[in-house]
């Protein structure tokens, strides 16, 4: 796994908030990243953590290493909500168009939060230094004239729950089993998305193919999007395992 750069940055940011003594800041961090920093962390009596991502729900946040002193205030995490302006009426947008769009403005995901709909609008939670740069590069997605609107708190909406409930039939809880179900692609197929390194297990690289899932594992292919193995609802009269199972769309 490539995790020791990640532990060295964060190792030198808890130093930093123990020799400054005052806060220090991170970039939007995956749940498997904030896990990583509260490991390290451990149960220190001189600094705690706490996380915001703009939203109560957000997958993506920004921690906060302070001294135990410290009261964090909502301004200190730096996140600004924006609003994704476009002719609703005559176009769509979809995640993976935003995010491409982003991304390939210039700079890393790690200053991107979440991107979240309702169902017809469209907000994005960026670091609090980048918002005018998006608002001032980003003109259109997808071919679609956009403007990128600053919102207050109270104009975040509420994230509609994209995820589509399924039931598949496989063989094992293999991997490449479950990604070649949900994703109606070959055993093989799902085997060179892993060998490409276009999945990630639970916010993690994985390269292992027969790797056996347990329940509430989440999958991430690039691509084609989520997986979420949910439970093992039984099984079928020739032996295969039925799986409830949870995707959602790039």
């Amino acid at each position: 796994m490539e995790e020791r750069p990640l532990v060295d940055e964060f190792m030198a940011l808890i130093a930093q908030a123990q020799t400054e003594y005052r806060p220090i800041l991170t970039h939007f961090l995956n749940p498997r990243e904030r896990y990583i920093i509260q490991t390290l962390l451990g149960n220190s009596d001189e600094l705690k953590l706490e996380a915001r991502g703009g939203y109560l729900a957000a997958e993506r946040k920004r921690m906060l290493i302070f001294p135990s002193y410290y009261e964090p205030q909502a301004s200190d995490f730096e996140v600004t909500p924006l609003e994704i302006s476009y002719p609703q009426k005559f176009a769509e947008l979809s995640h993976g168009q935003i995010l491409g769009t982003l991304v390939n403005s210039g700079l890393n995901r790690n200053v991107i939060g979440d991107i979240i709909t309702d169902g017809e609008r469209w907000q994005v939670f960026t670091q609090t230094n980048m918002k005018d740069y998006f608002q001032s590069q980003i003109e259109r997605i997808a071919k679609i004239k956009v403007k990128l609107v600053e919102l207050d708190q109270a104009q975040v909406i509420e994230p509609l729950d994209e995820w589509q409930q399924a039931s598949i039939t496989v063989t094992s809880l293999r991997l490449d089993a479950i990604i070649a179900s949900c994703y109606h692609i070959s055993r093989q197929r799902a085997k060179e998305l892993i060998k490409s390194r276009k999945v990630q297990l639970n916010w993690m690289l994985i390269e292992k193919a027969d790797y056996t899932l347990d329940s509430y594992d989440i999958i991430s292919v690039r691509g084609h999007g989520r997986i979420r193995l949910d439970e093992v609802l039984g099984t079928s009269k020739k032996g295969k395992l039925r799986l409830g199972v949870s995707i959602l769309g790039k």
